[in-house]
């Protein structure tokens, strides 16, 4: 099934920093594991995914560098830095709350107001 944006995109930052920090990556490969990890819930196009991987690049959260393939084709890949780990834990946590907030209004009981 695939996710609304909406959903996706005030968790887009801590997906694309957590898959970076797993192993340097280039752009199509990051589009591509995100698919696979999520079961193609998560489907990012090229014109989503670049800006935020320039945002970072401005933040100092990742740098890139170039290596070839085996085949030959060259590859920008992107690295993340102390400060895009700080940021990814910073992320992590607004994640947790934000997950644990929504969990308490689904499960919480229902009031009446007088």
């Amino acid at each position: 099934m695939y996710m609304d944006k909406n959903y996706i995109g005030g968790s887009s930052y801590l997906l694309v920093l957590s898959l970076i920090n797993r192993k340097d990556m280039y752009g199509y490969e990051i589009i591509k594991e995100l698919e696979l990890l999520s079961d193609d819930a998560f489907k990012f196009k090229e014109g989503t995914l670049y800006p935020i991987l320039h945002k970072f690049e401005n933040s100092g959260w990742i740098e890139s560098y170039s290596k070839f393939s085996d085949s030959g084709k060259e590859r920008k890949y992107y690295h993340i830095t102390k400060t895009g780990i700080q940021q990814l834990v910073q992320e992590q946590e607004q994640w947790d709350l934000f997950k644990d907030s929504v969990m308490k209004v689904l499960n919480g009981n229902r009031y009446v107001l007088d």
